[in-house]
């Protein structure tokens, strides 16, 4: 008998996302009214968000001001508590309050580099604290300090390190508060609006140097903006945000060049295009809905140009449109489904309507 070799497959291990939330909801208590007539109201700031980073790769939030992107960064930094849904640093949900060792894993850059850097203290203590905190190249802090100026483009190390924060620029103070943030080595980089408090002109170094550290670094990193178009020049993929929830990601060429939800074709409207002579008139009107009190149904129904019935009576499912291209919205379920998904009457519903059609007809009902 002659034996017969079988192959055996190999299996590819797929390594999970470096940081990953799952359904991600945070409310925040406001008060309402005065006096005796005071009450607490819940703002529903994120609803039911997930999103995941992975190494070599930036996911960007885009969304209006109040849409809930820096909340879902926050989350993701542990510097907020999700009410409910978890976080997960290499597949392993994370509990409690945010430790030592997370932060040296998971850093953020906020938004407003002078805010986030201590006006009285010179750019050395910035940058040696970190490394002290976490006993990082501690037999050469020097060294390590003017190598942290170098990877953010700072050069020569010395005409900045004994310098104040409000000697340097706007681009060179947020160079400085990355810098900061890569002292402790983190693997994932979550930059809330990092340019949106920036000149213009400096704004396009900051995203290469983001770009810089994903491709030569294989950070894993989360830009939050409200400008789609400087997402699209550095992002891999796209989620859009609207009144804490999201409803459309894509990767960024194909969000972009190919919109499928309605509110994501009004903001790519709103975008400057020098190749457009004429400013478009945008499709939606009205303002952001308020997250006390956030409208039934679809949340973008109010504003939205081809709304339908369904729209403001049941939240659309998440349904996907293209390949790695997802968007919660009706136009993209078949009319059929649109009909399964309305919310059938119940006996008694039902029993009344039919009474109140005899009435019509002349019927007596008995």
């Amino acid at each position: 008998m002659t034996a017969v070799a079988v192959e055996t497959p190999i299996t590819t291990a797929v390594s999970p996302p470096v940081l990953e939330g799952r359904d991600l909801s945070k409310r925040f208590w406001v008060r309402r009214g005065r006096g005796p007539l005071t009450r607490r109201a819940a703002l529903r700031a994120v609803d039911g968000v997930s999103i995941s980073l992975e190494a070599g790769k930036v996911v960007a939030v885009v969304g209006e001001s109040g849409c809930g992107k820096t909340t879902v960064a926050r989350m993701l930094a542990r510097i907020l508590t999700p009410d409910s849904g978890r976080v997960l640093l290499d597949g392993e949900a994370v509990r409690g309050k945010r430790t030592r060792k997370y932060a040296s894993q998971v850093q953020m850059v906020f938004q407003d580099p002078f805010a986030s850097l201590n006006p009285v203290h010179r750019i050395r203590y910035h940058l040696v604290r970190p490394l002290r905190i976490h006993h990082i190249a501690d037999d050469d802090v020097p060294a390590a300090v003017s190598d942290l100026l170098r990877r953010v483009a700072l050069s020569p190390p010395d005409q900045f390190v004994d310098k104040f924060p409000h000697e340097l620029s706007g681009g060179q103070r947020q160079r400085v508060a990355i810098a900061r943030t890569l002292a402790v080595r983190p693997r994932a980089l979550l930059a809330d609006e990092p340019v949106s408090m920036l000149d213009v002109s400096v704004r396009l170094g900051v995203l290469n140097l983001l770009a810089d550290l994903r491709d030569r670094e294989h950070m894993a990193i989360l830009y939050v903006t409200h400008d789609i178009a400087s997402a699209r020049y550095l992002a891999d993929r796209i989620m859009v945000m609207y009144a804490g929830q999201v409803v459309e990601s894509a990767p960024s060429v194909e969000l972009t060049d190919r919109p499928a939800h309605p509110y994501t074709q009004l903001l790519l409207s709103a975008a400057a295009d020098p190749d457009r002579a004429v400013p478009p008139t945008l499709a939606g009107s009205g303002a952001p809905p308020s997250l006390l009190a956030p409208p039934t149904g679809c949340r973008f129904h109010p504003r939205c140009p081809h709304a339908m019935d369904i729209c403001s009576r049941v939240a659309p499912p998440t349904v996907e449109v293209a390949a790695a291209h997802t968007a919660a919205c009706w136009l993209h379920v078949d009319s059929a489904d649109r009909h399964s998904s309305e919310p059938q009457p119940g006996p008694n519903r039902t029993a009344a309507r039919q009474g109140l059609q005899k009435l019509s007809a002349g019927g007596t009902g008995g």
